[in-house]
């Protein structure tokens, strides 16, 4: 078979860039703003601002590609190509490729969170979990600027988040925080767990409270001598319990429970004590939480609930080492504890976390005033925070004052309430969360919170 001349075989090398440029562009243009394709309930959607902040991010973010890619077939054709060889070009090409790849892989970050939307009830469910989501990361006293925050749910049995003003893959800060819920906790309140906990590690980033702490931390494991290794062990852990903290102090005990949910595993991962996870090791991390309860909202309900996890996984049969890193844990937990609460990061111009997240308003006998109260007059409920609401039915049911069935009952119904609060009165997006009441939504809205 005879070869193609030199001149031929360039000459095609360059015509097929030329095409796969163009199919960039044409595929690049089906990639329409979210306000124009995702079909849902009006109070299943994001809030105008919020939607409009992604979209105008995703836009800016083609419409750079767009330019890109004209500027590579301007080039294409100019007379500079004429000095570059066809494995030259397709190397500029294939770098272009991958940002146009990170451009759409951006549009299915948010698409993943958004289509979800479009389900009946889910939709309008995670709107609601949007509100409770601003709720737990609202703190009086502008410390910071909110960020927009979204909710969707995927399996598994664990949460995540991708943080507001993290880098996004392909460059570029992410806009809103997306929060990853996990589809078998719908609708408890063990949700409220997941969703804060994630919540905290946005709060602790707005905050800055992991370096705020650590130099703490690591002056206790300078001087720490045999307690060393415990202190650097929460070290490692912090970001991760500081979530948990934020977690207690936004829903008590509602929290604990629902991280027990969690981390209930066979009794080999219960104690697997891995030094690479930034997740404290299970045992332990359910009886911190319950030190940071302890610490917060002092009541004889822990005791009962820390008796009841040590009866389901007794800490017999370990080795030695492990008993002993477990040992020393367990003496330094209480001190960590009061720690977190006490500690005073300058973000908070004084205030110490427990004072800054007002703890001393969510205290176990205050929320189960309220939920009989709320059983005497349920609109109140309305006229309460998403969290304390979670707080409060978290509370009734530890009591035992309501079945699982009632609680999934009157969660869920909130939930619908919070996104149909907020899409019948359009001044709610532009308020803090503290300062929402059902008082001032129109009179539909009332009529649904009598149901």
């Amino acid at each position: 078979m005879a070869s193609q001349p030199a001149n031929a075989l360039s000459s095609s090398a360059f015509a097929l860039l030329d095409q796969e440029a163009h199919a960039l562009l044409t595929r690049l243009d089906k990639v329409k703003p979210f306000a124009l394709h995702e079909t849902m309930v009006p109070a299943a959607a994001l809030p105008p601002a919020v939607l409009s902040t992604i979209d105008r991010y995703l836009i800016i973010g083609r419409r750079k590609v767009y330019q890109m890619v004209r500027s590579f077939l301007h080039w294409l054709h100019s007379p500079a190509r004429q000095s570059v060889t066809a494995e030259t070009a397709y190397r500029r090409f294939t770098t272009l490729r991958l940002r146009f790849n990170a451009a759409l892989s951006q549009f299915d970050i948010f698409a993943d969170a958004l289509t979800q939307r479009s389900e009946q009830e889910t939709g309008v469910w995670l709107a609601g979990l949007d509100v409770m989501a601003a709720d737990a990361l609202f703190l009086p006293g502008d410390y910071y600027q909110m960020p927009g925050v979204i909710c969707y749910l995927d399996r598994g049995h664990g949460a995540a988040i991708r943080r507001a003003r993290t880098r996004l893959p392909g460059g570029g800060e992410n806009p809103v925080a997306i929060i990853r819920v996990p589809r078998e906790r719908m609708v408890g309140s063990g949700i409220a767990s997941s969703l804060i906990h994630e919540v905290g590690h946005q709060a602790a980033a707005l905050l800055d409270l992991v370096e705020s702490i650590r130099p703490v931390l690591r002056e206790l494991q300078r001087n720490g001598g045999e307690e060393q290794p415990a202190w650097a062990y929460w070290d490692r852990c912090i970001s991760e319990i500081l979530a948990d903290f934020w977690s207690v102090a936004r829903v008590g005990m509602t929290s604990t429970l629902g991280l027990i949910g969690v981390v209930a595993l066979p009794r080999y991962f219960v104690f697997r004590l891995n030094l690479d996870d930034p997740h404290p090791v299970p045992w332990m991390r359910v009886r911190l939480s319950i030190a940071i309860g302890r610490a917060l909202f002092p009541h004889p309900q822990w005791d009962q609930l820390e008796s009841t996890w040590l009866s389901y996984y007794p800490p017999e049969e370990l080795d030695e080492q492990k008993r002993r890193m477990l040992a020393l844990l367990e003496k330094t937990m209480p001190v960590l504890a009061n720690l977190l609460a006490n500690h005073q990061p300058r973000a908070l111009r004084g205030l110490s976390l427990k004072e800054a997240l007002q703890v001393d308003q969510r205290q176990p006998t205050q929320l189960a005033g309220l939920f009989q109260a709320w059983r005497a007059s349920p609109r109140q409920m309305h006229r309460a925070s998403p969290s304390l609401v979670f707080a409060v039915i978290g509370q009734a049911r530890i009591e035992a004052r309501i079945s699982p069935q009632e609680e999934s009952q009157i969660l869920s119904r909130m939930l619908t309430y919070w996104a149909l609060r907020d899409t019948l009165d359009p001044s709610i997006h532009c308020a803090r969360p503290a300062q929402i009441q059902s008082s001032a939504t129109p009179s539909r809205l009332a009529a649904y919170s009598r149901r």
